[in-house]
């Protein structure tokens, strides 16, 4: 029955650490990172792929968009030009096909404490 019981422990926080849930905000000064959509999947950093359900987002590049500010893990500014941007990524069709392109940029999705 322990073991059981860890598991499922275990299962629920694996979920919670990495989920990535994101809040576009209006203003720069507000974002904990810079993001630019580009149009080639070749100038990516990250390969993005938005799920329905926040339980989805269990590996990098899987986002869950959230409705308000404080539900986030990070706060997202999109920016208007590539130069400005801390991350360049890619919206892709399919679950799947999510992850980074450019592994030296992990760095900016480490979780941080509320």
């Amino acid at each position: 029955m322990k073991k059981i019981l860890f598991f499922f422990c275990f299962v629920l926080i694996g979920a919670v650490i990495f989920a990535q849930k994101v809040f576009k905000v209006k203003y720069e000064s507000q974002a904990d990172l810079k993001v630019y959509i580009v149009k080639y999947e070749s100038q990516a950093d990250l390969k993005v792929y938005f799920v329905k359900y926040e339980s989805q987002a269990n590996k990098d590049g899987l986002w869950y968009s959230v409705q308000y500010e404080s539900q986030a893990n990070f706060k997202l500014y999109f920016v208007d030009y590539e130069s400005q941007a801390d991350l360049k990524i890619f919206i892709v069709d399919y679950e799947s096909q999510a992850g980074w392109k450019n592994n030296s940029k992990q760095h900016l999705l480490k979780f941080k404490k509320k």
